[in-house]
């Protein structure tokens, strides 16, 4: 078999490995009231089958791109996907709440491996004009894979059982991790080694900021709202959980950066954990910005869309993931374009940014209760189009400039801030979408007559249902005309998700200003870290002196 057919076959490999992962953050959603029937898990614990995996998961990002550095991008690609199967059958298995918890922190675990790696990967295995394809085929399966997470946590559950959205992992890992053994290459490990304490404290701060983020509509961003058990204590009083944590992520994040910079100037790059002479290179530093920001945008839409879907339009799961799937059809679009249209990197981030702009501002136009179906079509196609431009191309722009063997690193750090914008992204529209949520049922409720407290306690019961409550309300014919101002509301809020979503793309558009036209500059990337080191090396003997 050719070379060139073989890294293909690599590459379609890594790109399932990758959709593995994306489709578990997003299938658990939909089968959560199945797994609550059947193995009766309570609110608190049914939080936590749902984030303890995106937490595991990024915390570990950086980690795992130091390590793939140090040993190779395949090997600790091939451990994540075994951890993430083995997971999988103890996640599939569960016979109780405690089990299929830890067995989620397993699967991030699996997941915080593969994804740094995937992408470390491919950055060794293509270049030129076929990175530029490869990295659309790999944006485009993240992009279609969230969409049809819930298209298939939904089929799965109402034709087999929830075990077996998890049990569907096995076989495909399998596949994943002997083909991966044949078909792709085995990386060069470079000379270095791991640093515990900088490990330690990404794992932590990056742990706790994704907790926080996760948790502080729940629990309050200030105070507590919530009362919380932790470590076996009551917490129901004082500040917030989510607020603790985020102050104590600062503090791990701040130790980290300044041992990081002092391991560069030190001139120990080869313990160090993340290089920081990565981020005076232009493409890397703007790109990573830019993916920030964009994740803001494109994960947090995602989070809500199902909701207004099901409980505002009456969709059943099934359906409301099948209304997601022109989003993962204009994913693969947009990756078949990429392999025919000759354009820069760069370029394709900014066209696909402008139409995910458009696909989302025509979404909040066309949002009612009664919207027909090819509305909603045609506004996902052209955001999933822009997705499978904007989503691939930016990490080929973030990567393009680093030498390979910092590609693990490099890779981590991207996928670390992806994360991140995802978390922050569902933090900030979801927290967005139920305060629009409530405000405009409760000012719907009183302008029929309702009471203000009856409108207060009624709002409340919606937004704490995530709208779930709206269909009860519809089935009485009493307390119809609340399901319909309830549905008004969601859809009220959906626009406006769908505005502020639309604003956070353009702001990622604006932030790719601050990434060089041209990607890869003159001189190696070798000679521009070189010269960053010299000067980091050069700042710091002024600082001690003779």
């Amino acid at each position: 078999m050719g070379s060139n057919r073989r890294r293909w076959i690599g590459l379609l490999l890594i790109a399932l490995g990758v959709a593995l992962i994306v489709v578990d953050t997003t299938i658990v959603n939909v089968i959560v009231p199945s797994i609550v029937r059947t193995i009766g898990i309570d609110s608190v614990q049914t939080q936590w089958v749902q984030e303890s995996y995106a937490i595991t998961f990024a915390a570990l990002l950086l980690v795992a791109g130091r390590v793939a550095d140090i040993i190779g991008a395949r090997t600790v690609f091939i451990c994540g996907a075994i951890v993430f199967g083995a997971a999988s059958v103890l996640a599939g298995l569960a016979p109780s709440a405690s089990l299929l918890i830890g067995a989620r922190f397993a699967q991030g675990v699996g997941g915080g491996l593969i994804l740094p790696t995937s992408l470390s990967l491919l950055n060794a295995m293509f270049d030129g004009p076929a990175r530029a394809k490869a990295f659309a085929v790999w944006g485009s399966t993240i992009g279609a894979s969230s969409a049809l997470g819930p298209l298939l946590g939904g089929w799965l559950t109402e034709h087999l059982s929830w075990r077996w959205a998890f049990g569907v992992n096995v076989p495909l890992v399998a596949i994943v991790v002997v083909g991966a053994v044949f078909f792709v290459d085995r990386s060069v490990p470079q000379r270095g080694r791991l640093d515990v304490l900088g490990a330690v404290l990404s794992v932590v701060g990056l742990g706790l900021l994704a907790f926080a983020l996760i948790e502080g509509r729940r629990y309050g961003w200030l105070l507590i709202q919530t009362p919380a058990h932790v470590l076996g204590a009551d917490w129901d009083a004082g500040p917030s959980p989510a607020l603790v944590a985020a102050l104590w992520s600062a503090v791990a994040l701040t130790l980290f950066v300044l041992r990081q910079t002092a391991l560069a100037r030190s001139g120990r790059t080869d313990t160090a954990l993340v290089d920081v002479r990565l981020f005076s290179v232009a493409s890397f530093r703007g790109g990573n910005v830019a993916t920030l920001i964009i994740g803001v945008g494109e994960f947090g839409i995602i989070a809500v869309l199902p909701l207004w879907l099901q409980f505002a339009l009456g969709y059943t799961p099934i359906a409301a993931g099948a209304a997601l799937v022109p989003l993962a059809v204009g994913s693969f679009v947009a990756s078949g374009i990429s392999f025919t249209t000759p354009a820069t990197p760069l370029t394709f981030v900014r066209i696909g940014l402008v139409l995910e702009a458009i696909g989302l501002a025509v979404l909040g136009l066309v949002a009612a209760v009664d919207s027909p179906w090819w509305h909603l079509w045609s506004a996902l196609f052209v955001y999933g189009v822009g997705v499978g431009f904007a989503t691939a191309q930016v990490t080929n722009v973030v990567l393009d400039e680093i030498p390979e063997s910092s590609s693990g690193q490099a890779s981590g750090i991207q996928s670390a801030f992806r994360q991140l914008g995802s978390a922050l992204g569902i933090a900030v529209l979801t927290t967005t979408f139920f305060t629009v949520l409530g405000a405009s049922l409760h000012d719907r409720l009183v302008a029929a007559g309702t009471t203000a407290d009856q409108a207060d306690t009624i709002s409340q019961q919606v937004t704490d249902t995530a709208g779930a409550a709206i269909a009860g309300f519809a089935a009485r014919p009493d307390t119809a005309p609340i399901a319909q101002a309830g549905a008004e509301a969601l859809t009220h809020a959906t626009t406006f998700a769908s505005y502020l979503a639309a604003g956070f793309i353009l702001i990622g558009l604006a932030a790719t200003l601050l990434i060089p036209r041209r990607s890869r500059a003159d001189q190696p990337p070798t000679t521009t870290l070189a010269a960053a080191s010299s000067r980091l090396l050069d700042n710091g003997s002024r600082q001690r002196g003779p």
